[in-house]
């Protein structure tokens, strides 16, 4: 069952960010075959109020305009010039908080994943060795994009749609849920060291991120 609009309106968008492991993200193919992964790692950006985000100060941007959009759309961007980034946006209009997708485990498609992330070897990410562990797969923000074929086609989109959405899926105790430093943001100041990070212990699809817990 896909996951309800009032998901995503809530005010606490870190709860949000904790509520989302567990849960399934579905991209059907050209196909309309299920590739899917559930949740194992995401970091939670609050807006206009926390330097990480990409909306700090009140940025707005043709860019960024989607993250101010009603809770429940899709902010793809590029990064690195290199690697796409899923972020789903959360909150009410004009709030732009959202989620960033860290990581997922494969649940549906895995052949099709292994397919995408060793297509070419000119491609971003892209692993020529076909038979590399499953586990690195989708253990990343730019990792999973290609595995599960995110890119700019998909922002703005809505999650109740057909082209990309989440669904429940398996529910994990709070002992079972690290909570750490979000990566890569040293630019921040005093908000990279906010514990806006939260990821399956022991899970072995985590990113290769800092895993210090808290």
């Amino acid at each position: 069952m896909k996951l309800k609009s009032g998901f995503y309106l809530r005010e606490d968008t870190v709860q949000i960010a904790r509520d989302l492991l567990g849960k399934l993200l579905v991209v059907p193919d050209e196909n309309g075959q299920r590739v899917s992964g559930m949740i194992v790692e995401t970091e939670a950006y609050l807006g206009t109020t926390d330097r990480a985000a990409h909306s700090f100060g009140g940025r707005r941007t043709a860019r960024n305009e989607i993250t101010y959009a009603v809770g429940g759309h899709v902010y793809v961007f590029f990064i690195y010039g290199m690697y796409y980034q899923l972020n789903i946006v959360c909150g009410e209009v004009d709030t732009p908080h959202v989620v960033l997708i860290r990581a997922v485990e494969p649940v549906e498609g895995i052949e099709i994943m292994r397919e995408r992330r060793s297509r070419k070897k000119s491609e971003p990410g892209a692993i020529a060795n076909r038979q590399m562990p499953d586990k690195n797969l989708t253990s990343g923000p730019g990792k999973l994009c290609i595995a599960l074929n995110i890119d700019r086609r998909v922002n703005g989109e809505n999650l109740s749609g057909e082209n990309i959405w989440l669904e429940e899926y398996e529910t994990f105790r709070d002992e079972e849920i690290a909570i750490g430093k979000r990566v890569g943001i040293d630019y921040a100041g005093e908000d990279a060291e906010k514990p806006w990070r939260f990821w399956i212990s022991r899970n072995e699809f985590v990113s290769k991120g800092q895993n210090r817990e808290r």
